[in-house]
């Protein structure tokens, strides 16, 4: 079936937040005194806050004896200080080749969406000045499953009133791209992605759709 709509994670894929993300994770665990690097964040792409939570406090010793309470509480703890980093963030921090890419996907026809975990998603979008590329948006805040549940971008291609099989995915994430698959759509690995052997198309650089659609 002819592609018609272009769904897209969004961090990793048009901007980059994993700095900021790990910024508010660390404070976190150094709270807790557990320890959180880099390649622990790298595990929290694609997940939902309350999972990546759970990622966090592996190792923390009193983990079985923390109330559900407890761990709402710390996870919003990190979204407060996660929201308070991207008031950081703006139009300098979107690369020329997204734009680029976008406009060109744009003038081929193409109905473009946000299919992201993240309920900051919108924030997001206001920050970097992105918001009026697409046609829908959906993420953490429409959703029950986070990926591999293929939730968000079915929701993704309902709002588009496209059929799953009309969508194609952009994922920096296996999970993501797991969920895509399991939702019927294709999908194009780029970033950590690129070399995941479910995507239909493996990219290096974001221009590169231009080459595919």
């Amino acid at each position: 079936m002819e592609i018609k709509g272009i769904i897209f994670d969004l961090d990793g894929v048009l901007v980059s937040t994993d700095r900021l993300h790990y910024q508010a994770w660390k404070k976190i665990a150094d709270k807790l005194g557990v320890a959180f690097d880099e390649k622990k964040n790298d595990r929290l792409r694609g997940v939902s806050r309350m999972e990546s939570l759970e990622i966090v406090l592996e190792e923390y010793v009193d983990r079985a004896y923390m109330s559900l309470e407890e761990k709402i509480k710390l996870a919003e703890e990190k979204n407060q200080y996660y929201v308070q980093f991207l008031q950081t963030m703006g139009k300098k921090d979107v690369s020329p080749s997204v734009i680029e890419t976008l406009y060109y996907l744009k003038k081929q026809g193409y109905l473009l969406a946000i299919g992201s975990s993240s309920k900051n998603a919108k924030l997001i979008l206001r920050q970097t000045e992105l918001t009026d590329w697409f046609d829908a948006i959906s993420d953490g805040n429409n959703i029950k499953n986070s990926k591999p549940d293929p939730e968000v971008f079915l929701k993704a291609a309902q709002f588009l009133d496209l059929s799953p099989a009309q969508c194609v995915v952009v994922e920096d994430a296996e999970a993501g791209i797991c969920a895509a698959k399991a939702g019927g759509m294709e999908a194009v690995g780029i970033g950590a992605a690129c070399q995941c052997e479910k995507a239909d198309y493996h990219i290096t650089t974001f221009t590169e759709l231009q080459t595919i659609y």
